[in-house]
């Protein structure tokens, strides 16, 4: 055997020595499974009936003894496994992701069904769309993907997230689909002032008092895409503001937000007065997640 294959045994025993370690450190055991899946190339049926314990022979991506470090360091630094690994699954992709990146959440996957089922109902699946905010380039990414008729601008303020981002697309073979813009929210999109059909994003929404106090594995993360100000939606009431000079009549206003912020963002929206068909949307565990809104018609100002 190589150094980058083990037996079966071998790899059944190292699993359930990390399950306890995992259980006395708090973190989920889930997490060993999805590291074999990703190292090991084992499916989820192999794992649930371990099938493979028997397996003369399993060839890993990295040798044996750097997988227990690797694991190890998990445990001992709270460094999350995705960091670790380079990677982490957002709906049907595998995207690269680095601590300059936040890690793509499951319950953020719902915003691009939420902005692909209100665009089939106003504008239509094509145009152009802004995802704000890219990081890891996995709503432009799903976007892309789920539009396949429209162009994604995606803006990130940090050059470390945009190189991520790019590498994903390029992986993905998307890169003709999506624009990508080193800047601040709206700032490098002024050519498509008014042209908009629709602006995505999920932006730093949690109070600044609070980062510090997150799960010691969000420390990783960047603080920049975390932390929404003192109360949390700093960023939020700056594209409630900005959206309406770059979104067309009918556009799509739609953001993920923290649990308990749904009113506040509601009543940002009505007060701005450009914004019609306000939507608050749940996600899968029946949390309010996200807000969708629609441009008002525009009215002419010379008329």
């Amino acid at each position: 055997m190589t150094e980058h294959t083990v037996t079966g045994q071998e790899l059944w025993q190292w699993r359930q020595a990390a399950y306890q370690q995992a259980l006395a450190a708090s973190v989920p055991v889930g997490e060993i499974d999805w590291l074999l899946r990703e190292v090991a190339g084992l499916d989820r049926l192999a794992l649930r009936l371990e099938s493979f314990k028997t397996k003369a022979a399993i060839e890993l991506t990295l040798p044996f003894a750097q997988l227990t470090e690797l694991w190890q360091q998990r445990l001992s630094t709270r460094m999350p496994v995705q960091y670790l690994v380079g990677v982490a699954p957002w709906r049907q992709f595998t995207l690269r992701v680095t601590p300059a990146v936040l890690i793509p959440r499951p319950e953020t996957e719902q915003i691009v069904d939420l902005a692909v089922a209100a665009a089939q109902v106003s504008l239509g699946a094509s145009g152009d769309w802004a995802d704000l905010g890219t990081g890891s380039g996995a709503i432009a990414l799903g976007l892309a993907d789920a539009l396949p008729h429209a162009t994604i601008h995606a803006v990130d303020c940090s050059r470390a997230a945009l190189s991520i981002a790019q590498q994903n697309a390029a992986q993905l073979g998307l890169t003709d689909r999506i624009y990508f813009y080193q800047g601040s929210w709206f700032e490098p999109l002024h050519r498509l002032r008014g042209n908009l059909c629709g602006m995505v994003s999920n932006p730093p929404y949690i109070p600044s008092a609070l980062v510090p106090g997150l799960q010691p594995e969000v420390a990783h993360e960047p603080w920049l895409a975390l932390d929404g100000g003192a109360d949390g939606l700093s960023c939020i009431r700056h594209l409630v503001t900005i959206a309406p000079d770059y979104l067309k009549s009918g556009g799509i206003w739609l953001i993920e937000m923290m649990a308990g912020q749904a009113g506040a963002v509601v009543d940002l929206l009505h007060q701005q007065g450009s914004y019609q068909h306000i939507q608050v949307h749940a996600d899968l565990a029946g949390i309010d997640r996200f807000v969708l809104a629609h441009r008002q018609s525009k009215r002419c100002t010379n008329c």
